[in-house]
């Protein structure tokens, strides 16, 4: 729900100004829908069903992967629409992937969500409503959700404001999810005025930087991004972030066959990094409509082993839900997928 666009509805109807916070405590408890806000008298309840939607975001549809990750399509009253993952992992433990955009601006050659082109910014309230289904989800299988990740479809630092509204209602422990800001994790291609900005903001948020290559000429073919805020540039915005904050950086990098992954490569990349302040996530490439395809093992043991040998921190991030297109740069509102991946909800 749009908690602005209620409250002044609410208060335009004569409605105690507390009516609000009960709408924000059954959204929080999981309630579908008006008819499940029983703080409410049944006729406000009936009256709203006609003038505001409970939900900014309505699922159109759901697909299952054997591994346990779950994606959602969900789309908005005025059509604009995205997909949201759910990962499974041990101990009952679920970490759901949300979108900050419906689409990106950014053409990055590697993401599907990058082929779609720009759509619009999404607001706070839909980004957090992400969250909130995807931990219904999650307690509905006895688990619970423990990590919020904005690596979904769109740049999170270029719809910031949103985004760290979102962030403060994530935290929340009273009207949002409770959620530990060192428990969510913001990802950017290099937007370097975003990283600028989310040094200065108290929340203690984690961020990641997608880098994906060690050298100008090789990120800006992958990245268009990189014409504009080239490495130097943007590991320098890190570094004031590491300075600002105390925190490390992560450092995303894409594994390419023969694009990105050689020994040379991780040298170039280790002599970047050389200084303490960056934890490196190296990533399998999960199959798009794109060129690429990803480093073999070997390739991927062996840059791994190299980087260590230079001293930097680096480990493997697996991932789920690529055979229901619900990986890393896979999101792409593809209906043929999901229709494909169908067989597998149990």
């Amino acid at each position: 729900m749009n908690r602005d666009e209620l409250g002044r509805l609410l208060q335009r109807w004569g409605e105690p100004a507390y009516r609000a916070r009960q709408a924000a405590d059954a959204r929080r408890a999981g309630a579908a829908g008006w008819d499940e806000v029983t703080a409410f008298p049944l006729a406000l309840r009936a009256r709203l069903v006609e003038h505001i939607p409970f939900r900014s975001m309505e699922p159109q549809g759901e697909v299952a992967s054997p591994d346990g990750t779950v994606k959602w399509t969900l789309r908005a009253p005025d059509g604009a629409a995205v997909e949201t993952v759910l990962i499974a992992h041990a101990a009952g433990r679920r970490t759901v992937c949300v979108s900050s955009q419906a689409g990106c601006a950014l053409a990055c050659r590697f993401c599907a969500t990058g082929a779609m082109g720009p759509g619009r910014d999404l607001t706070a309230d839909e980004i957090v409503e992400q969250a909130l289904l995807a931990r219904a989800r999650a307690e509905a299988t006895g688990a619970r959700l423990a990590n919020v990740v904005f690596m979904g479809m769109g740049e999170p630092l270029q719809n910031l404001d949103a985004v760290l509204g979102a962030c403060d209602q994530l935290a929340d422990g009273s009207e949002g999810l409770g959620i530990s800001p060192r428990r969510i994790a913001i990802s950017t291609v290099g937007w370097v005025p975003g990283i600028a900005r989310l040094a200065r903001h108290p929340a203690t948020v984690r961020l990641a930087v997608s880098l994906h290559a060690a050298d100008d000429a090789t990120r800006s073919a992958l990245m268009p991004v990189n014409l504009r805020y080239p490495i130097a540039n943007l590991l320098a915005a890190c570094r004031r972030y590491c300075d600002t904050t105390g925190r490390r950086v992560f450092i995303e990098y894409l594994l390419l066959d023969g694009v990105n992954d050689a020994p040379a490569d991780a040298r170039r990349l280790a002599s970047l990094l050389r200084d303490g302040r960056f934890h490196v996530n190296l990533i399998e490439y999960n199959p798009t409509a794109g060129p690429d395809r990803a480093s073999p093992p070997e390739r991927r043991r062996a840059f791994q082993a190299a980087l260590r040998r230079a001293g930097i921190e680096a480990s493997v991030r697996r991932s789920r839900g690529a055979d229901v297109a619900a990986a890393c740069g896979q999101l792409a509102l593809e209906p043929q997928t999901v229709q494909a991946a169908r067989p597998s909800l149990k």
